[in-house]
């Protein structure tokens, strides 16, 4: 009998010591949330990251990590691209799907690079600052717009290397102020011959380093009939021949680089599609072995990783606010980025102390077109984001209230009409939206919160409403989630605020409050 107990015990203890090993390692994903085309680069012991936010203000993040896991934003790029229609959400257009895309990062000598490109506006764009945390980013411009491209300087001049299936290069001025016409040339043709030469997606996404005086390019591409797949094209010089080879071909995990730590340990940053949480960061081992960079264990993406453990995205990735701000912090923390460009005169965290006003300043039909739309990223495997209004000051025609942001949208808040204030949940999981409950209300605020599972793909979230902020009430339907092309983006927590009859409502919003649970 002692001898059975002790045997219960031990495996107890060894299953708990094991379960506490795990809990001390990384695990793949490495961020459960959408941070697609990251680009990376390490500066002494410290890890700086780029990715795309496309339509989303500020653009390009810039994050950083001590350990490649555990990351924190630091600075964007840039406030807002230009006054444009389709960027101000003007005159019914909007460029959903667009902005910026597919960032490099690098640096040479004392200065950062950050490279990108917009549909939007048809240009490139070359950013430079000497500190990456702390100084804003110089901003260079020019046409055309280069797609998916790699900054390289090689024997101190600067190249573009661009497009997809054929990939090209070109030199720039020195300046970096535009292209060389005269220098453009294919660089490697098919660059996704290597993984098969029948392909839904041509060779894309070019990340080009320069390691141990060889030039490695990756990219992703797509087998017709198999998966999002890695290919690694490498020659002893910048101008080619170009060899190439498929390296990963793993859970549709691809598109992205490599980078080393400071005791020579080796790792490609990567991403998987993962519905409607969006794009989601992989960090897969990398081993060298005849100068080609061999990446994952037989093949294969592990899910633990001889890393240090998460600590989790909050606060680092996304975080709660409570609007109150002290002298010196900034108006708005780096987690929030409006959905285009803002109207900065309809917005305000002094009109009322400790509060998030939004004013309305025109007339829009649908909450996709609305101005001032203040988001942050969802988070799986699951999340919840809520918070408190008050609609006191609402007009006849107004909607304000809680978003999960993507073309299938779902919301829940308040709408004034003739009749008075209701609370309304309306679900556009079919790509058009119904109002599914409209509840009459006569609080002056109200509580809101939305509730996200993502586990093994789920992508359903619920809507609630509180008088008190304690007993919660489910209101509506279940808002099927679906990651759409024409956002190309995963699903966001919104607040927002828009009039359908008359302009000049405000509502003031208490606080916005995120869990990783649900």
């Amino acid at each position: 009998m002692k001898r059975h107990i002790f045997s219960l015990l031990f495996l107890l203890t060894l299953s708990t010591a094991q379960s506490k090993a795990q809990e001390q390692k990384a695990q793949n994903p490495i961020i459960f949330a959408d941070v697609p085309d990251m680009s990376m680069l390490r500066d002494g012991d410290t890890y700086y990251m780029s990715s795309t936010t496309m339509h989303m203000n500020p653009g390009v993040p810039i994050m950083k990590s001590k350990d490649l896991v555990n990351w924190e934003l630091v600075s964007y790029a840039y406030d807002t691209l230009e006054p444009l229609e389709t960027l101000d959400l003007e005159n019914g257009k909007n460029t959903y799907g667009k902005g910026t895309w597919a960032s490099c990062l690098r640096k040479y000598g004392d200065t950062f690079y950050l490279t990108t490109f917009a549909q939007t506006t048809g240009k490139t764009y070359i950013f430079t600052t000497k500190n990456i945390e702390k100084e804003p980013w110089k901003r260079i411009e020019f046409k055309p717009s280069l797609h998916d491209h790699t900054f390289i300087i090689d024997n101190g001049k600067p190249y573009l290397i661009y497009g997809g299936g054929d990939l090209r290069i070109v030199q720039l001025k020195d300046d970096l102020s535009g292209a060389i016409p005269e220098t453009e040339k294919i660089l490697i043709k098919d660059a996704h011959s290597p993984a098969s030469d029948k392909i839904m997606l041509p060779a894309e996404g070019s990340q080009m380093f320069k390691i141990n005086g060889k030039y490695y390019i990756f990219n992703i591409c797509w087998p017709r009939g198999g998966m999002r797949t890695v290919v690694v094209h490498r020659s002893d010089s910048l101008m080619g021949p170009y060899e190439g080879k498929m390296v990963l071909q793993d859970k549709g995990v691809a598109q992205g680089g490599i980078i080393s730590t400071p005791d020579n340990k080796w790792f490609a940053y990567l991403f998987q599609d993962h519905g409607a949480v969006g794009r989601i960061p992989y960090l897969v081992p990398v081993e060298w072995k005849d100068g080609w960079p061999v990446l994952g264990i037989d093949g294969k993406v592990p899910m633990e990783l001889d890393l240090p453990a998460s600590k989790g995205l909050i606060p680092g990735i996304v975080n709660s606010d409570d609007f109150s701000r002290k002298k010196g912090e900034n108006t708005l923390p780096l987690v929030w980025q409006w959905n285009h460009n803002p109207d900065n005169s309809l917005w305000s965290l002094s009109a009322r102390k400790g509060y998030l006003r939004l004013t309305t300043g025109r007339v829009d039909k649908v909450i996709t077109q609305a101005r001032n739309i203040l988001t942050q990223r969802t988070i799986g495997p699951s999340c919840s984001g809520e918070t408190a209004i008050d609609v006191q000051n609402m007009k006849e025609g107004d909607f304000a209230g809680l978003t999960l942001l993507q073309k299938n949208y779902g919301f829940v808040g308040v709408k004034v009409t003739q009749e008075g204030k209701f609370i309304v949940m309306h679900n556009a999981s079919t790509g058009n939206p119904v109002e599914e409950v409209c509840i009459p209300l006569n609080n002056k605020k109200v509580y809101l919160k939305a509730s996200c599972d993502f586990n093994d793909r789920k992508d359903e979230a619920l809507f609630y409403y509180s008088l008190d902020g304690k007993k919660w009430n489910k209101v509506g339907t279940v808002l099927k989630m679906a990651y759409t092309m024409p956002h190309f983006m995963g699903y966001r927590f919104g607040l927002f605020n828009f009039a359908t009859t008359t302009a000049g409502g405000y509502v003031d919003f208490d606080y916005f409050k995120i869990s990783d649970k649900n």
